[in-house]
């Protein structure tokens, strides 16, 4: 099993990618999964879909909001306090903004983007590095985007803030190469799940063309032919957790279907 005997945090928990990412990890024989999104009902149903399988695997919620960086410490603290250590950190926690073209924008919008997306991801990966240099090294992985390669209308505050994570993750790689962490992103794409889903129900409405003229269009740029479903992108980002990668750092895999293929 991939992640077996890891303490995991998962941050950002909620319906899609957050809460496939924890259950994943229970599967994969995580010994201790942490659950961190700023609403309790999401954190139960996630804890609940892991006790559903039986496995015994323990769980700790706690309610943090990541732009504030005491609330990322005392997540960082409660997961130490209660397993002993942190060995893998997904930080999947984000805010996409408004979106708007940017000539229009409300700044303040990207401001809020930059807050979660960069800063309280920086801050929440700060809160866990004693942890992981305690316990000899571990793995961070940080879920970005496609959008930073290929920019998409009306997505630049978040595509900007993710940017700005993507040029830290190469820094925090260098840096804490010698500490055994290992630091690395997954840019996603198109991810089939209640978001995106919510995302065609949008545009349908906004536009007046059907759900499915307008995801046949995404899919048409797609060279697997469809959109990834988030439980198979949850498993890319879980081998770069997994020991399996152990050699892998400062990279930036593109989980998309094919759909943008850096040169």
């Amino acid at each position: 099993m991939l992640l077996q005997d890891k303490v995991v945090i998962v941050s950002g928990i909620g319906p899609g990618l957050g809460q496939e990412l924890s259950t994943l990890a229970a599967k994969e024989g995580a010994s201790a999964v942490v659950l961190a999104a700023r609403t309790p009902a999401k954190l139960d149903t996630a804890e609940a879909e892991i006790q559903a399988l039986g496995l015994g695997t323990r769980v700790l919620k706690v309610v943090t909001d990541i732009a504030d960086n005491a609330q990322c410490q005392a997540l960082a603290e409660a997961t130490v306090a209660e397993f002993g250590r942190i060995d893998v950190l997904f930080n999947s926690a984000y805010d996409p903004g408004s979106f708007e073209p940017i000539a229009e924008a409300d700044l303040n919008g990207w401001r809020r983007s930059m807050e979660v997306n960069f800063f309280g991801t920086m801050q929440l990966t700060q809160a866990c590095i004693p942890a992981l240099r305690a316990a000899g090294g571990g793995a961070i992985v940080m879920i970005a985007t496609m959008v930073e390669h290929k920019p998409l209308a009306t997505q630049g505050g978040y595509g900007a803030s993710k940017s700005a994570l993507r040029a830290a993750t190469k820094h925090l790689a260098l840096e804490l190469g010698g500490d055994n962490i290992r630091v690395n992103s997954c840019h996603m794409g198109w991810m089939w799940g209640p978001a995106v889903e919510g995302y065609f129900d949008w545009q349908s409405q906004a536009s007046g063309r059907s759900k499915d003229e307008l995801i046949a269009e995404v899919t048409r740029s797609i060279p697997l032919g469809h959109i990834p479903d988030d439980g198979d992108c949850a498993k890319a980002a879980v081998f770069l957790g997994s020991d399996y990668a152990r050699v892998v750092t400062g990279a930036a895999l593109d989980v998309n279907g094919g759909e943008f293929m850096p040169i």
